[in-house]
């Protein structure tokens, strides 16, 4: 396909492709285009979002059948190829023949790169090894003063994941405020973001107009990719006073207040429409647990408000209207407020 066409195919299963570069576009037409279609024929929509224990068991299921096809004695080996080099052209040959890509993603609706990330946090040894030692931290401390931001390296010489390490070190450089967020470190913030995704705009689309580098509004940032993933490590440095993980949740915040703030066309009758469509829909997903349900679509279904706004609303609705909740299922949850609760409100409205 050329990448037009791909592009276009690819918005039914991934309505944020717009947003996505064009080398990732072309990967994802040849790894994940032929399998979206087939889960389309079964019925089964693209997820994202929080992997469920039935998928890790399928990424489970799929490491080892494609280990005891290739005679490769460990996940490591197969996920983290680059930390056995003597056995390296090996690997890439076996993963090569006996299709890689196409077994490691057998039966789970997502893209292949998500899945991929998703074993490799899996079967990661240096994943689960604890809190860090006095000895680790100033090991850390040094290694970055030799390698500066090289993680790979550092992790390697660490044996930690490279996610870790840059974190631990991100936590141990940082001057943390653990005060309310001054006016100043908001707005440090708020800029950084913007500058993170004014480069990310001119990387995944150079012809954008000169407009979107001097407007000075949220604007031209639209709610597909306010909610991807940025860079912490660097908006933490920028904003100079608070730790990364604190400058993400403040940022969710501004986010979910900007885009709640004065929802008039969500109170009143149409709040009332609000909540029966959201009833309809959770109830139409037959999931089992909150971790199934793909919150984006339902915000999408409900409006331009954020998957937080969603969920916010399904919290209000079950304390609300079902008694005993706390000991229901989420399942049963969403019958009660379908049987009963549903009614009320549509003879309400």
């Amino acid at each position: 396909l050329d990448l037009d066409t791909a592009r276009q195919e690819l918005e039914e299963f991934i309505p944020h492709v717009k947003n996505i570069s064009d080398s990732s576009v072309r990967k994802m037409a040849g790894r994940d285009l032929m399998r979206f279609r087939e889960f389309k024929k079964q019925g089964m929509a693209v997820k994202f979002g929080r992997f469920t224990q039935n998928e890790n068991k399928q990424i489970r299921k799929n490491v080892e059948e494609f280990l005891a096809l290739t005679g490769l004695d460990s996940a490591e080996k197969l996920l983290f190829t680059s930390r056995y080099p003597e056995d390296k052209d090996t690997i890439h040959r076996l993963k090569a023949e006996h299709h890689f890509c196409e077994k490691i993603s057998e039966g789970i609706p997502r893209p292949w790169r998500l899945i991929y990330y998703r074993a490799r946090k899996m079967f990661d040894p240096n994943n689960y090894k604890g809190r860090y030692t006095a000895e680790e931290k100033e090991k850390l401390k040094k290694y970055q003063a030799l390698h500066g931001n090289d993680w790979k390296k550092i992790s390697e010489l660490m044996s930690r994941s490279n996610l870790s390490v840059a974190m631990k070190f991100s936590e141990i450089k940082s001057a943390i405020n653990y005060g309310a967020w001054t006016e100043e470190e908001t707005r440090k913030l708020i800029s950084a973001v913007k500058d993170v995704m004014r480069r990310r705009l001119r990387t995944e689309n150079p012809s954008s107009p000169s407009s979107l580098e001097e407007s000075n509004t949220d604007v031209w940032i639209d709610r597909e990719q306010l909610y991807q993933p940025l860079p912490w490590t660097e908006i933490e440095t920028k904003v100079g006073s608070r730790f990364w993980r604190q400058c993400k949740q403040k940022w969710t915040s501004i986010l979910t207040n900007k885009l709640t703030r004065g929802q008039k066309s969500h109170r009143g009758t149409n709040g009332l429409r609000t909540k029966i469509t959201l009833i309809k829909r959770l109830y139409e997903t037959k999931a089992e647990d909150a971790s199934e349900v793909n919150w984006d679509e339902l915000s999408i279904a409900i409006g331009d408000v954020p998957r937080t706004y969603v969920q916010s609303k399904f919290y209000r609705l079950k304390v609300s209207f079902v008694p005993l909740w706390k000991r229901r299922t989420f399942s049963e949850i969403i019958d009660y407020l379908y049987e009963k609760t549903l009614p009320e409100l549509e003879e309400k409205l």
